[in-house]
């Protein structure tokens, strides 16, 4: 068995530029989670699946990618889990939401991969630190990102397979969507 994901994976040059966020809050509170992925929304939270169906999955991602159009995200600044996570708030988006309901829908009817579907609302968000931000670091830090902003758009062209290689997630698939 392995773990893995799904998500929007940012483009490289935006990474970059979260991966500072991220190195601030490793020198600062020895948080390293955040590190352990590239920057990215998440679609479907991590599950654990038979190495075997892998390249299925793949295939049905791609399929589900041929069905959805590239769309525009955009951020304007940070937000929080309070007490633990820190992260970029991507601003509302029909698309998204979309795309975030068409793979529910299909893991939902498609039992072959056993991925539960999470009953929590959707709230896109880009982590910055999470499960090893302490509370007293939070309130701390929290202050200095929320007079920040992080204003940035791209647009997403493609959903991304992520596997854990037991030290980090490796971005395995990126598919395309149909108008790219």
């Amino acid at each position: 068995m392995q773990m893995y994901f799904i998500a929007l994976v940012l483009p490289p040059h935006l990474n970059e530029k979260v991966l500072k966020y991220k190195n601030m809050m490793l020198e600062k509170y020895n948080c390293k989670v955040g590190l352990k992925s590239p920057a990215h929304i998440t679609l479907v939270p991590p599950f654990w699946m038979a190495e075997e169906k892998e390249e299925q999955l793949i295939n049905d991602i791609s399929s589900l990618s041929n069905e959805l159009s590239s769309f525009h995200i955009a951020t304007n600044n940070f937000s929080v889990f309070k007490p633990r996570t820190i992260f970029i708030a991507p601003e509302a988006n029909d698309e998204l939401n979309k795309a975030k309901k068409e793979i529910d829908v299909f893991f939902k009817n498609n039992s072959f991969y056993n991925i539960k579907i999470d009953s929590r609302p959707f709230h896109p968000h880009i982590t910055i630190a999470t499960r090893d931000l302490y509370k007293k670091s939070f309130y701390e830090i929290w202050p200095w990102f929320a007079e920040r902003k992080f204003i940035e758009k791209w647009t997403a062209e493609g959903i991304s397979l992520l596997r854990h290689n037991k030290k980090n997630w490796d971005v395995i698939y990126t598919s395309q969507f149909k108008n790219l």
